[in-house]
């Protein structure tokens, strides 16, 4: 892609570049090199799915999609996090970028109901090692070249939405209040790469396909987008909140006609 089509196209100014601190040059090295292990990314997510996640009732999900990382989303992203964290991604560049972008693999699962968390929490930490002494920290240091390794690599976390239901045990997961976001994180590394799965409910994830197609990132400034966006999200959480409610109701019917 040419350096100017990408600024235009991606929203991101000279300015951006100059203070993310990385050479035009060393992202289209980036980009020639994730051109090569792109079909290899795209096998380990197929591969992941088909062993994980294909089975639904026992993963404790309603559906899931996968995907690899778009490469001037990659780029983007790479700018943008050298200049909203400059120490923690300095030493990111094209013979490493991998050991720092942890969704160039990316799944989302899909809960009908906000509480079905548990499920799939229960069933991810029991089929992958998660172990807090092996988080990684330390993108660089910390990376196990061992692909035959797979573990939950980061502790999971939530984030959800200021008024929520506390339905989320801190004691097995981090909680942050995000404003308006809704999803569970869990960064898995898997067959050399990290796999980032992305759980929320269906609800969830209409409002954040919305959200992701017209305001982020490239449309955070508009306050109009904002406003409708969180309109939008209001109405997801209101639906989540009713479909919890019609399960108690068939519960409690279910449990008066077993009386009867």
């Amino acid at each position: 892609m040419e350096k100017e089509e990408f600024l235009r196209h991606y929203r991101v100014s000279t300015a951006d570049l100059e203070a993310a601190g990385i050479e035009w040059g060393e992202l289209q090295a980036i980009e020639n090199h994730y051109h090569t292990i792109e079909a290899d990314l795209r096998s380990i997510g197929k591969d992941f799915v088909d062993h994980y996640l294909y089975d639904i009732e026992r993963a404790g999900i309603h559906s899931y999609r996968y995907r690899t990382k778009e490469t001037g989303h990659l780029l983007e992203k790479i700018i943008r996090k050298k200049r909203e964290q400059p120490e923690k991604f300095s030493g990111i560049n094209s013979t490493n970028y991998w050991k720092y972008v942890t969704d160039l693999i990316g799944i989302r699962v899909f809960f009908l109901y906000r509480e079905d968390w548990r499920h799939f929490h229960e069933y991810i930490t029991s089929v992958f090692e998660n172990n807090p002494d092996i988080y990684v920290e330390d993108r660089e240091k910390d990376f196990d070249d061992d692909v035959s390794h797979y573990y939950i690599a980061e502790r999971p976390k939530v984030y959800r939405r200021n008024g929520d239901s506390r339905i989320y045990d801190e004691s097995v997961i981090d909680i942050k209040s995000d404003g308006i976001y809704r999803s569970l994180h869990y960064i898995v590394k898997y067959r050399g790469y990290y796999v980032e799965i992305q759980a929320r409910t269906l609800f969830e994830e209409g409002w954040s396909e919305v959200d992701h197609d017209i305001v982020y990132p490239y449309f955070q400034d508009d306050e109009m987008l904002r406003d409708f966006s969180r309109l939008l999200n209001r109405l997801s959480g209101m639906a989540d909140e009713m479909s919890s409610y019609f399960r108690r109701m068939k519960v409690l019917a279910e449990k008066k006609d077993d009386e009867r």
